[in-house]
């Protein structure tokens, strides 16, 4: 049996972008087109399909996608979100993350389905304008995050495209709308977390993901493992059951 190994960061030596950052501004840009894309194609029933995301149908799910887009776009809307989220986590006793994406998800409530599309749509182009013009001071600051601290350049770059990408593998469960996945955008966000994973765990192991945005990586000789390349992600994101190196878990 392997045992997993994570890196506690301190506030010192926290996680920083692996990506290189013009990559990770095309990655965004795509990964917005993708969702707004994906979202339209919705009949009216897909919309309250239940997702693998607790309490969250396709429609809450969305509308937390629009608010980090919306929080993104505007530094008064993220200063909003960020003291609201903060007084309801110390309020209710919640995760601060946890508090923000449901207060995301009841700001959009009221959007009909098109409104939420096209907001989608206009705000996503300023969400990475905003993302590439962070100063380097900004992203050099950092931020906790459960047992580890993140620069702000790791949140920009990396987790605000991860998270859109998997709710959209989310969303097609949920609803069968086929997921557009290809070895530029998808694989190469698979791709970078594999490199994390790998450097998360710290053992030898071959990892062979299939599908399109699928590929093989190797360190040493060690664990072996073959499987869908969205299922891999499910599986380091907590959503999908896990052994071995898989118990590693990455952000998304």
């Amino acid at each position: 049996m392997t045992t997993q190994i994570r890196r506690h960061r301190s506030k010192q030596d926290p996680r920083t972008p692996q990506l290189e950052w013009d990559a990770a501004m095309c990655l965004a840009a795509t990964e917005y087109e993708r969702v707004a894309d994906q979202l339209a194609q919705l009949s009216p029933a897909q919309w309250s399909s239940p997702t693998d995301c607790p309490d969250w149908d396709v429609r809450a799910m969305a509308g937390h996608i629009l608010g980090m887009i919306q929080m993104i776009a505007s530094m008064p809307e993220m200063i909003r979100q960020q003291l609201s989220a903060k007084h309801r986590a110390k309020r209710d006793g919640s995760v601060l993350i946890d508090a923000l994406t449901a207060l995301q998800v009841e700001k959009n409530a009221h959007l009909s389905t098109d409104e939420l599309v096209q907001q989608v749509r206009r705000l996503a182009p300023k969400a990475v304008k905003a993302r590439r013009r962070a100063p380097g001071l900004m992203r050099r600051q950092t931020m906790p995050d459960q047992d580890e601290w993140w620069t702000m350049g790791y949140l920009f770059d990396v987790i605000l495209t991860r998270d859109p990408f998997l709710h959209r593998v989310d969303i097609a469960r949920a609803t069968g709308v086929p997921l557009v996945a290809t070895a530029e955008h998808e694989g190469a966000i698979i791709d970078d977390a594999v490199a994390e994973w790998a450097s998360r765990h710290g053992a030898a192991y071959a990892l062979e993901l299939t599908g399109p945005a699928g590929g093989h990586w190797e360190r040493g000789v060690g664990e072996h493992l073959t499987m869908d390349a969205l299922e891999f992600c499910r599986a380091l994101s907590g959503r999908a059951p896990v052994h071995g190196l898989l118990r590693t878990q990455v952000p998304f």
